[in-house]
């Protein structure tokens, strides 16, 4: 019965995205998501009392999804002074495919895709939603390189614009990615950017 209701939970969870990822977070009602799942809205309710309750059980699994890659591909974690030490360690070769594994987590994957394209539509309408940008995809991902590339080059005062260089492209890579009918060209894209990039620091 509890394997049950969190299949339920997690099918509830999954339609809500992809519906907050089509129409906006704020566009979206409880009446559309009971729709979507083919139940009464009062149904919906017994599972989630709210629509901001189902927002916060996908923040949840994005979390989790987060960590269980970190230990995966055993990434540095924990506070920046942290990271920073553990990065004089890792290899550039893990770093670019812990990169490429996040690149497709954020457009193959279809539950973390759907939670970038709604961050992505309501960033500029509701202020927890530019705030979960930042922390997902902008101002804090920008913030970890500076602590992978300060650990690296034993050098703060590079480590900021390395960090720049290294996923500016990247980032921009995600825009292209969703326009692009060969996404196989784009995932091109984002390995010739990283084997330029590391070319470029063995050089420098």
């Amino acid at each position: 019965m509890e394997s049950k209701e969190k299949n339920t939970k997690e099918k509830i969870l999954e339609e809500a995205l992809k519906l907050f990822a089509q129409s906006g977070y704020m566009g979206t009602s409880m009446n559309d998501i009971a729709s979507k799942l083919g139940v009464t809205k009062a149904a919906l309710y017994k599972h989630y009392k709210s629509k901001q309750e189902i927002l916060d059980s996908i923040i949840e699994k994005m979390n989790e999804l987060d960590i269980e890659r970190v230990k995966q591909y055993e990434m540095p974690e924990g506070d920046l002074e942290k990271v920073t030490a553990e990065y004089k360690e890792t290899a550039f070769d893990k770093i670019k495919q812990f990169t490429k594994v996040q690149f497709l987590h954020w457009t193959e994957e279809e539950f973390s895709s759907c939670f970038r394209k709604m961050l992505t539509l309501e960033q500029y309408r509701e202020p927890q939603m530019a705030q979960l940008y930042q922390n997902y995809l902008a101002s804090e991902p920008l913030t970890y390189m500076e602590a992978l590339f300060s650990g690296m080059l034993g050098d703060e005062g590079k480590a900021r614009q390395t960090a720049l260089d290294f996923y500016g492209p990247i980032f921009l890579l995600y825009s292209i990615y969703d326009g692009a009918e060969d996404k196989s060209q784009v995932i091109k894209l984002l390995e010739e950017h990283m084997d330029h990039f590391l070319q470029e620091m063995q050089i420098s």
